[in-house]
C-alpha cells in the first residue's frame, strides 16, 4: 500500500509547519501584484500564512512577507489580506 504524503508548508507568521491545505497562500505575481490565492494555483512566488489574525499581525510586524517576496508591501495590502482572510475564515480568523 502506498501512502500519499501531505505537502507541508511553514506559516510566515508563527513559523509552524502545517499541511498546505490548512494555510492561506499569498502570491506575488510576475507583475508585482500581491494577492490572496485561495485556489493555491496562481502563478508566482508564494508564501503561506495561518488563517489567524495573530499570524497576520506577526508577519506584518516582522515584515516577513517583505522578506519572502523581496519587495516592499504597503499597509493597504496587509489590510486587504486581513479583510479577505476574515471574509473567508470568519472574524475569529
Amino acid at each position: 500500500m502506498v501512502t500519499k504524503k501531505i505537502p507541508q508548508r511553514h506559516c510566515v507568521g508563527c513559523g509552524e509547519g502545517k499541511p498546505k491545505k490548512e494555510l492561506v497562500r499569498v502570491v506575488r505575481t510576475a507583475q508585482g501584484e500581491i494577492l490572496v490565492d485561495l485556489t493555491g494555483k496562481k502563478s508566482g512566488r508564494g508564501a503561506y500564512i495561518c488563517p489567524k489574525k495573530s499570524c497576520l499581525e506577526k508577519a506584518r510586524k516582522a515584515k516577513r512577507l517583505e522578506h519572502a517576496f523581496s519587495c516592499a508591501i504597503s499597509p493597504e495590502i496587509y489590510d486587504r489580506l486581513q479583510e479577505e482572510v476574515e471574509a473567508r475564515f470568519g472574524d475569529d480568523a
